[in-house]
């Protein structure tokens, strides 16, 4: 003989039993699956990553030409990097210096874009430059000589695109 606490526990176990089989509801699920979907396709459209480091404020244009997968040198104020490797420092670039050998050398790795790169056509062979915009443009051009001596045929400067075109006599400072 059980006592009435005890049949009304056992009610209360039985009633919890029976509706433990219930069904889950998907629908609100695919609905956030859907919209996460949707999220990423809009805002993952359209877009190169390069690699970026904090140092480097680079300058900003109006091109809609997008980038392409290519070796990436980055200049700092007081380095040259060649993808992510130091290979020289800024002070050892010279205006009337038209090569830098170290940068030279690393360009010239023949893993350095990979096999494909290799064996391209110089002239089809790519490098990317990412400059701080505050560095004088002699440092630049002779980084950009290096890279033509490299046999790479295309050498892009990496900028931020902007929406509008700067009014003629209006020049942001640096």
């Amino acid at each position: 003989m059980m006592s009435s606490r005890a049949r009304r526990m056992a009610a209360h176990h039985e009633r919890h039993r029976a509706g433990g089989a219930e069904q889950l509801n998907l629908i609100p699920l695919i609905d956030i699956l859907s919209t996460l979907v949707a999220f990423l396709l809009v805002y993952s459209t359209d877009v190169e990553v390069i690699q970026n480091s904090k140092g480097i404020p680079i300058p900003q244009s109006i091109s809609r030409d997008l980038p392409h997968h290519s070796v990436v040198v980055m200049v700092t104020r007081e380095d040259v990097f060649v993808q992510g490797e130091r290979v020289a420092a800024v002070a050892d670039v010279r205006p009337s210096q038209r090569d830098l050998m170290p940068l030279l050398q690393a360009l010239r790795r023949p893993l350095l874009a990979g096999r494909d790169s290799v064996q391209a056509d110089p002239a089809n062979r790519e490098v990317t430059i990412m400059a701080d915009k505050a560095l004088p443009y002699e440092v630049i051009k002779s980084i950009m000589n290096t890279c033509t001596d490299a046999d790479y045929g295309k050498v892009s400067l990496a900028v931020l695109q902007k929406d509008q075109p700067v009014p003629a006599g209006q020049v942001a400072g640096a």
